[in-house]
């Protein structure tokens, strides 16, 4: 039996794949003014599973980056290149209990068959050598409840999918990486940006599916919170992928004000050119206001 709620602890999770551009600051503004707003710790944790996509430095620029904000986060930073032991113990204990195959299937062959992976190398037997290594979906979360659009459901063929937990290069997933890291931090809220929502729902049943297993404590279900996206004047996300501009410590108080005005927080003007700890000290409270009077629903995106 789980125990009683546990205090709260956020988090804010950036691949070092570039630094952090204005996407990328609304969803640690959002993640940092959540914890501060409900007297909860925030932990910073460096997603850095992906050598290929990683830019040299970026991991310290991004540190830099936040300090810079205002945004100083309690612990010490984690770094997930640290936690491959733990991801392994996972699959380990999962294939244990018949729950990883393994499954050459490209992702060409894959679109052949129909939009969702439908479990064709299930029950073919193959060896793991330079397969990538799928859950058994047994149970699949197919809706939760989230604080920022109410409920959330999902195609049921793509919640129900049997998804990647190592990749056929080697490389550990996202989803089991987060998850695993989420319940050995004791996350109890998660709120990043709305592109995650659908990918919450695999990451709740393998969150699910760990807390049936023997080897390690049942952890509860955090409580998810998606942010609106941040779009350029074409309608695309801002990302690193798409060139996204990387924001500067010398322009912080003009980032934080555009960043709380994306999540419906406008600045009084006689804040908007004060030192950024005045200005989070103004958000906390707002947030925690803002919090309490909204009610879950439709999320708009942001245009800059």
């Amino acid at each position: 039996m789980l125990n009683q709620p546990a205090p709260y602890r956020g988090r804010f999770a950036p691949s070092p794949s570039g630094p952090l551009h204005l996407g990328s600051l609304v969803a640690a503004l959002g993640s940092y003014l959540d914890a501060r707003a409900n007297h909860g710790t925030w932990l910073l944790r460096i997603e850095d599973i992906d050598p290929p996509r990683e830019v040299p430095g970026a991991s310290s620029v991004i540190l830099r980056q936040l300090e810079a904000h205002g945004l100083c986060w309690d612990e010490t930073e984690q770094y997930q290149s640290q936690h491959y032991a733990r991801y392994q113990q996972h699959i380990t204990e999962l294939n244990r209990q018949g729950l990883v195959y393994a499954c050459d299937c490209s992702r060409k062959t894959i679109k052949a068959r129909g939009p969702h992976y439908t479990g064709f190398c299930r029950q073919r037997g193959l060896d793991w050598a330079d397969k990538a290594l799928r859950l058994v979906n047994q149970q699949p979360v197919t809706h939760f409840y989230d604080l920022a659009h109410g409920e959330v459901t999902a195609d049921t063929g793509w919640s129900s999918e049997d998804f990647i937990l190592k990749r056929r290069d080697g490389l550990w997933a996202y989803q089991l990486a987060v998850v695993s890291d989420d319940r050995a931090e004791g996350i109890t809220h998660i709120v990043r940006g709305s592109d995650l929502l659908t990918a919450s729902l695999w990451q709740l049943t393998l969150w699910q599916t760990l807390n049936q297993c023997q080897f390690d404590a049942a952890v509860a279900l955090p409580q998810l919170r998606h942010l609106p996206l941040i779009v350029g004047p074409e309608g695309r996300k801002l990302s690193k992928q798409n060139h996204a501009p990387a924001i500067h410590a010398s322009h912080a108080a003009h980032n934080i004000s555009i960043a709380l005005q994306a999540l419906g927080l406008k600045l009084p003007p006689e804040l908007t050119q004060t030192p950024v700890t005045e200005q989070l000290a103004w958000a906390i409270d707002a947030w925690r206001q803002q919090q309490r009077a909204s009610e879950p629903g439709h999320v708009d995106n942001f245009t800059v």
